[in-house]
C-alpha cells in the first residue's frame, strides 16, 4: 500500500495525500506534543512535515512512509528543542552582560540586511535537492547524517550537496563584496 501511495503521490493526487494526512497526522502530532508540551507548536511541526513532503513529493524517495514521517517529525522536534535551548543561554548571556559592543548603527544593520538578503537570493537559486539540503542543515539545524536518514541518501552526498552549496554562495559574496569595494577605493 505505501508503495501506491508514493506512486499517487509523486503524481500530484491530492485525494492520496488527504488520506495519509489522516491516517498518520494523529501519531505524528502525540509525538511532538509529548516532546514539546506545546500543541499549538506541535501542531505547527506536523503541518511542517506534511508541507515538506507535498513540496518533495517528487524528489524524495521514500522506503517507508511511515518511518519518514515519524523521522521527519522528530527531527524537526530536535530543532525546536535546539533552539529554545539556544534561545534561552542567549537570553542569559545578554542579560549578564550590557556590552556597549551590541551598539548597532543603522547603517551597519541596512549592510546586515543586504548580505543576508543576497544570501538568501542565492539559496534560492541552489537547484532543488541542493537547496532542500541546506535549508535542512542550515535553517533546520540538522546534521548531515539527519538529513541523509530523513532524505534516504548517503551522508556523503549530503556532505557534497552542503559543500556545493557553501561554494556557490561564498563565490557570490566574494564577487559583490569585491565589487563593493573597488568602488570605495
Amino acid at each position: 500500500m505505501e508503495h501506491s501511495n508514493e506512486l499517487l503521490l509523486s503524481k500530484d493526487d491530492e485525494h492520496t495525500f488527504t488520506k495519509l494526512y489522516e491516517l498518520y497526522w494523529e501519531k505524528l502530532y502525540v509525538i511532538a506534543r509529548n516532546r514539546l508540551n506545546d500543541p499549538a507548536l506541535a501542531e505547527d511541526i506536523v503541518h511542517d512535515v506534511f508541507l515538506a513532503l507535498w513540496k518533495n513529493r517528487k524528489n524524495t524517495k521514500i522506503n517507508s512512509l511511515e518511518n519518514y514521517l515519524t523521522t521527519a517529525t522528530k527531527y524537526l522536534v530536535l530543532t525546536q528543542l535546539k533552539k529554545k535551548a539556544y534561545a534561552e543561554k542567549y537570553v542569559q548571556e545578554v542579560g549578564k552582560t550590557a556590552h556597549p559592543s551590541f551598539d548597532v548603527t543603522l547603517n551597519d544593520a541596512l549592510h546586515h540586511r543586504r548580505v543576508l538578503e543576497l544570501v538568501q537570493k542565492e539559496i534560492d537559486l541552489l537547484p532543488e535537492k541542493c537547496k532542500l539540503i541546506f535549508q535542512y542543515s542550515r535553517e533546520e539545524g540538522m546534521s548531515a547524517k539527519e538529513i541523509a536518514a530523513v532524505l534516504e541518501l548517503s551522508k556523503k552526498t549530503v556532505d557534497n550537496q552542503i559543500q556545493k552549496a557553501l561554494d556557490r554562495i561564498r563565490g557570490r559574496l566574494k564577487q559583490v563584496l569585491s565589487s563593493m569595494l573597488s568602488l570605495i577605493l
